[in-house]
């Protein structure tokens, strides 16, 4: 090794609690608050992750010869594959009956959470480089060193999914609709970029939500107070027992997201006659609104499209925001003004033959679904 080399020393630790949320911070950076220390320590602190759900915190570490923190990965063990939104249960079922053992798998990721960022975190420098390439080959040979199964790295940004690529890993894409602000100054300017009958359907969503008589508040920072996130925990649980029947958030972790991160919260509430009767919680970045869960007390046609994506808009536009993302799947974002964009996954297998299939499985996937991209960009409702 020449003189003045880098070298790594690159361990696992339990718990978030064993860093300071400064050195976490130093490597995650500022601008997707999903990665700070305060977002993903009160997913833990709060008992939403942790063994007991089937996510036993295994993150990676590396400091240098000074015993810096300069790079990590939020790494979980996983005894299911819950709370995703990268599916692999058909993978699992067929390696199952095959006779091999699925479960545990490790997975790279923020749980809960299907929004795009790094994976692989690095603190900027001169070294950032070959920090990021010894954590890649640390998590590539973790399926053969560790005893599990396989390792899953999701919703990667382009950058950590080229650099797994070189390292062995195979990629599959997926699709999210990203709103991008392209330098509008209201909502009326956003409905002037889109062809007559999207701009006369959303006008008509719009009329109709506000004739019921819902008024929307957007509340952040010191606004947010503790009755406000009763009322939110109130609409998820609801939400959570029609969708999955076992609710992912703990009542703690909104407490304790209001305690560490109420500045970068955003959360959109309507009340009706006095009474709470939806909500929409997002987190903003450095310059992107990230739309997460949402619920509500009444169902009515359009309310969902209003508390969640016009309201976010409206938001982002006055705070000249450049994106909002609205989190996973819904085809019907795109003619609401969200279009397509690729998302990423790697995926590293212990055994050849399954690994074979998996990688034949995302390369006619991806085949796919680039002409699915493709045919609903020219869909897309703008002029």
């Amino acid at each position: 090794m020449p003189d003045g080399a880098l070298t790594l020393k690159i361990d696992a630790v339990e718990s978030l609690a064993a860093i300071a949320p400064a050195e976490w911070d130093a490597c995650a950076g500022t601008e997707n608050p999903f990665l700070g220390h305060a977002f993903l320590s009160a997913l833990e602190d709060s008992g939403s992750v942790g063994p007991r759900t089937g996510w036993a915190a295994h993150h990676l570490i590396a400091r240098d010869d000074a015993g810096t923190l300069v790079g990590a990965v939020p790494l979980y063990a996983k005894s299911h594959s819950q709370g995703e939104y990268v599916f692999d249960h058909s993978w699992a079922q067929a390696y199952q009956n095959a006779g091999g053992r699925y479960y545990p798998k490790l997975q790279a990721c923020v749980p809960f959470t299907p929004v795009p960022g790094a994976r692989i975190l690095a603190r900027p420098g001169p070294d950032r480089d070959a920090v990021r390439e010894g954590l890649a080959q640390t998590l590539a040979g973790l399926p053969r060193t560790s005893g599990v199964s396989s390792l899953h790295v999701t919703f990667c940004d382009p950058s950590d999914a080229e650099l797994l690529a070189e390292n062995g890993f195979a990629l599959r894409r997926g699709v999210q609709f990203h709103w991008e602000n392209r330098g509008y100054g209201s909502f009326d300017d956003f409905l002037g970029a889109l062809s007559h009958s999207r701009r006369k359907a959303i006008k008509r969503e719009r009329r109709d939500i506000a004739a019921t008589g819902i008024e929307f508040v957007a509340l952040t920072g010191d606004d947010l107070l503790r009755e406000h996130w009763s009322a939110f925990f109130a609409f998820y649980i609801s939400t959570s027992d029609r969708k999955w029947g076992n609710p992912y958030l703990t009542r703690r972790f909104f407490d304790l997201l209001h305690d560490r991160l109420a500045d970068k919260v955003l959360l959109i509430l309507g009340r009706k006659d006095g009474e709470w009767v939806c909500g929409a919680l997002n987190l903003i970045g450095a310059d992107t609104l990230y739309g997460r869960n949402w619920g509500a007390s009444v169902e009515l046609p359009f309310l969902h499209f209003e508390a969640c994506y016009y309201q976010a808009l409206d938001f982002a536009i006055q705070r000249g925001l450049k994106r909002v993302e609205a989190g996973a799947q819904g085809e019907h974002k795109l003619q609401r003004g969200y279009m397509p964009v690729s998302t990423w996954s790697a995926h590293a297998l212990r055994d050849p033959g399954f690994e074979k299939a998996v990688r034949d499985f995302c390369r006619a996937e991806d085949d796919a679904m680039r002409e699915h991209i493709a045919a609903l960009e020219a869909e897309g409702p703008y002029k």
